[in-house]
C-alpha cells in the first residue's frame, strides 16, 4: 500500500454530476431538437440545483483530498472515495494513522458556520445538534454509521469519525468542535491534527485491508 490513494477524492460525485449534466441536456434536446434551436436551449439553460449539487460535493470533497494528500508518508495513508459493499453510498476519505483511523467526510457550505447547539442537560436530556445554515445533525448521524462500518473492519483499532466543512464561515480563532464524537474541522485543521497523531497502528497493514473491503467508488 502506497502512503496515498491513487483514485481521485470526489471522483465519483463528478462522475454523477456528468451523468446528470448530460441527462439534463438531452432531455432539452428531446424538446428543442439536435439542430441550432437545440444547442441554443441547452446554453440557455441553468443546471438544475440537484445536478449542480453533485459538482460542489465533488470540488469539496477534492479539496479536502488535497490537504490529506499534502500530509501523507509511511505514517499517514489516506484512501479517498471508497464504495461501500452492497451499497450505492460511498465514504468520502478514510485516513490511517499511528493513532487509529479516521473516516471523514467532506461538505461544502459556502459562507455558512459551522457550530454546536446543546439543549436540555440539568431536568432534560442532554441534545447536541450540529448548526450549518440549519439543523444538519443527519450529517452526523451518517458518518457514525461509517465510522461502524470501518470499525467492523479494523477490530481493535480505533475509529474515529470528521467532518470536514470547506468555504464555510470559519472564525479567525477557534472554530473546530466536536459534536456526538464527531469532529468538525476544516481541511487545514484537520490535515495538521492528523499529521501530529502518534501510536503503534500497524497503518500498512491496516490500510491494506480497508483497501480490500471498500474498494474504489
Amino acid at each position: 500500500m502506497g502512503t496515498n490513494d491513487t483514485n481521485g477524492a470526489g471522483a465519483s460525485a463528478m462522475r454523477e454530476y456528468d451523468r446528470r449534466r448530460a441527462r439534463d441536456e438531452e432531455k432539452i434536446r428531446e424538446k428543442w431538437g439536435d439542430g441550432p434551436f437545440g444547442t441554443i436551449a441547452v446554453a440557455l439553460a441553468s443546471e438544475r440545483q440537484s445536478t449542480v449539487a453533485w459538482k460542489s460535493g465533488a470540488t469539496g470533497e477534492a479539496e479536502v483530498g488535497q490537504a490529506l494528500d499534502a500530509i501523507a508518508s509511511e505514517h499517514v495513508v489516506a484512501l479517498h472515495d471508497r464504495r461501500i459493499p452492497q451499497s450505492r453510498a460511498n465514504i468520502d476519505h478514510i485516513v490511517v494513522t499511528r493513532a487509529g483511523v479516521w473516516v471523514v467526510d467532506a461538505k461544502r457550505y459556502r459562507n455558512k458556520r459551522p457550530r454546536l447547539e446543546v439543549e436540555g442537560g440539568l431536568f432534560r436530556p442532554r441534545t447536541e445538534k450540529l448548526v450549518v445554515g440549519g439543523d444538519r445533525t443527519k450529517l452526523v448521524e451518517s458518518v457514525l454509521r461509517q465510522v461502524a462500518l470501518v470499525q467492523d473492519v479494523v477490530g481493535p483499532v480505533s475509529v474515529h469519525g470528521a467532518l470536514c466543512f470547506v468555504d464555510a464561515d470559519w472564525p479567525l480563532f477557534g472554530g473546530s468542535f466536536t459534536v456526538r464524537g464527531i469532529d468538525v474541522y476544516w481541511p487545514k485543521r484537520l490535515a495538521k491534527r492528523l499529521s501530529t497523531l502518534e501510536g503503534t497502528v500497524d497503518v500498512a497493514a491496516v490500510a491494506d485491508a480497508i483497501a480490500a473491503h471498500f474498494p474504489p467508488a
